[in-house]
């Protein structure tokens, strides 16, 4: 059972558990900061990483169909999907060696999953609309994957866990990120768009065209529309998780491009979520520094990572057991009979 601190002292009472250890101050750099924020977000000086759990949203774009902005087929996401079902993806290897609980997710795959295989079924739809024609989604289906998604978080949390990270699969969804990116920070979209899954020079330089030229076409007016306009059904799925993932006040470790997305999404809904993230990485996806430039995050890695699944977050998951480990099992200058004077 953790010890509960009363929220007036518990801050005061980290920051001096912590400098107490026997070591310099400071000495253990991030994994100290990482320590206290998630006693902050736990509400107790003896914080503990239980059951974490990686959830990937899977779901296919519109855009991807006519292939102007993707050098992937929109058919790989279906077949990614066997694959993180089947164990054979780098999230499957990252969450096995270290003993993270994975979940996938239709949430609007063109494809007709089997009802036996190992993922949750939660499809709004076989894929989004084609946003240079329209909007991806109504505002209901909006609102219908973010419940739903909400639904998977309380499940999830009920069972047992208190961490969790997000992941996704969805070919061409590094181009609604990049809209979602433009229209939450005001950053210019040619500043937004990088290479995806492969794309050269002469395709990154196409793929700003056409997304400068949906963005100069839709206008939405709050950021609900503006995810129904760009996102795919997992990046509002993903907001959905992480707004419910907040309110249940557990720990939220953030991936790379696609997810901060839908956190600068989930972030205008409820100012106060970034008190629950803790952020895994930087990828190597263009715009996805100035994200965390945006949000004032710090990384936990940079390992030029940039392929999404929720790997980064699986990669982070064992620095957060080594931070609330020091914090409840490294001796105090006390209780090991150290002079601090000598340390």
């Amino acid at each position: 059972m953790t010890k509960k601190a009363k929220p007036s002292t518990l801050k005061t009472t980290l920051k001096n558990k912590i400098d107490q250890k026997t070591k310099p101050i400071g000495s253990l750099g991030s994994l100290e900061d990482l320590a206290y924020k998630i006693g902050c977000i736990q509400q107790t000086e003896t914080p503990q990483i239980l059951d974490p759990t990686i959830v990937v949203f899977a779901a296919d774009h519109g855009i991807a169909k006519n292939g102007e902005v993707n050098p992937f087929p929109q058919q790989v996401t279906a077949q990614m999907v066997y694959n993180f079902a089947n164990g054979g993806a780098a999230i499957n290897a990252f969450s096995s060696v270290n003993n993270v609980s994975l979940k996938v997710v239709d949430a609007g795959v063109n494809h007709t999953f089997e009802k036996e295989l190992n993922i949750i079924h939660s499809k709004i739809d076989f894929g989004t609309k084609n946003y240079q024609n329209e909007p991806a989604m109504h505002i209901e289906q909006c609102h219908e994957a973010m419940t739903k998604a909400g639904a998977i978080v309380s499940k999830i949390r009920s069972n047992g866990c208190n961490t969790i990270g997000f992941g996704e699969m969805g070919i061409s969804n590094t181009s609604s990120a990049a809209l979602l990116m433009a229209y939450f920070t005001n950053t210019p979209i040619t500043s937004c768009v990088g290479s995806g899954t492969g794309l050269n020079e002469e395709g990154i330089s196409k793929k700003s065209n056409i997304l400068e030229a949906v963005y100069n076409t839709h206008k939405p007016k709050t950021p609900l529309e503006a995810l129904a306009t760009f996102g795919g059904f997992e990046i509002v799925m993903l907001c959905g998780a992480l707004l419910k993932a907040a309110e249940l006040k557990m720990v939220i470790v953030i991936d790379g491009f696609i997810v901060t997305a839908a956190l600068l999404a989930a972030q205008s809904i409820n100012k106060n979520i970034l008190d629950y993230c803790v952020f895994a990485h930087n990828s190597n996806e263009q715009g996805h520094e100035k994200m965390l430039a945006f949000l004032n995050a710090k990384p936990l890695l940079s390992l030029g990572l940039h392929l999404g699944e929720g790997t980064g977050a699986a990669l982070a998951i064992p620095l957060l057991r080594a931070a609330v480990a020091f914090l409840n099992n490294m001796a105090s200058f006390e209780s090991a009979g150290i002079s601090e004077e000598n340390a």
